[in-house]
């Protein structure tokens, strides 16, 4: 392997060892950029694989993993999706560039038309120079946004007619699934998730049904709206302070015009307070106006920004 000519490893399948050797590489780097370089999605079928195939690209630096990407080419309607990370030390190596060419090939092979999304977390200089050299287009944008959860949080108004109360894990998975694909219909990731996904998270250590909250209707308990809280840092083996989160907030649009979005954000953000926290974030798109006018309002503000970029042959 020379310097710019990187040889790039391609298997179906991680061994332990190398899916620990990924994470501590991720680990790396999110300390040096100050923004985790794997998404959740990614993470999660590093640890427990699923029903999702994925093709693992490698560069080895001796015994050490020093370049990773996971491409995804199981979405047929918007196509193959990547994420990679370097090691700060190896960076300006070719190693990005390596892995980028590799992982369009990987999408052509499943795609004629080549097509790849590219994710960059924390939107980097570099990351973008690399992207628009290499015939991608700056497509989508991802807000982390955040709050302290010391200036007031405003007591939630609960409408007539509707309760809130906590997720009960197999009494309402079924129910949750129908709301969250409604709610999230026209969402590339969120609005498609299935009984799996949401096994696979109930599984995880940060998982508390408590913070997971259902506004439901009084006379028929039918599901109206939720908001499932995470709490990272406490329970998910991070090493850093914890932090609460807004992970996913849902209406069901039959149940829009009651006012569910603010009164659910809200007492999301208390019990989170009540956990002794002191900062919440969220992800919203930075598309959806509606949205972000709500958490604005609320307090939240622009933390970080999460690209994803598209390129077609």
């Amino acid at each position: 392997m020379s310097a710019h000519h990187p040889d790039v490893e391609r298997t179906d399948q991680l061994s332990p060892a190398e899916v620990a050797a990924v994470f501590r590489l991720a680990g790396a780097a999110g300390d040096a950029d100050g923004a985790y370089p794997l998404s959740e999605h990614t993470a999660l079928h590093l640890r427990h694989g699923g029903d999702r195939p994925a093709v693992h690209l490698l560069i080895r630096d001796g015994a050490d993993i020093a370049g990773y990407a996971h491409v995804d080419t199981t979405d047929a309607v918007d196509g193959a999706a990547a994420e990679l990370v370097v090691h700060p030390l190896r960076r300006r190596h070719g190693f990005g560039r390596a892995l980028v060419t590799a992982a369009i090939a990987v999408a052509t092979e499943r795609d004629p038309a080549g097509r790849l999304r590219l994710w960059s977390h924390g939107d980097h200089p570099s990351a973008s120079a690399l992207a628009l050299s290499l015939g991608f287009t700056r497509v989508r944008a991802l807000w982390q946004m955040r709050r302290s959860l010391h200036t007031p949080v405003p007591e939630p108004v609960v409408a007539d007619g509707v309760a809130l109360r906590a997720f009960r894990p197999g009494a309402d998975d079924e129910a949750w699934l129908s709301v969250n694909a409604r709610a999230f219909a026209h969402h590339p990731e969120q609005g498609r998730w299935t009984h799996d996904d949401l096994r696979t998270r109930m599984a995880e250590p940060w998982f508390d049904p408590a913070g997971f909250l259902l506004a439901v209707n009084v006379a028929d308990d039918a599901l109206l709206g939720f908001h499932w809280t995470k709490v990272h840092g406490a329970r998910d083996g991070h090493q850093h302070d914890a932090l609460g989160e807004v992970y996913v907030l849902g209406v069901d649009p039959a149940a829009q015009g009651m006012g569910l979005g603010r009164t659910l954000t809200l007492a999301g953000l208390r019990h989170l307070r009540e956990q002794g926290l002191s900062q919440v974030m969220l992800y919203v798109d930075e598309a959806n106006h509606a949205a972000t006018t709500l958490y604005t309002a609320l307090g939240f503000a622009r933390w970080a920004t999460d690209v994803s970029y598209s390129r077609d042959r």
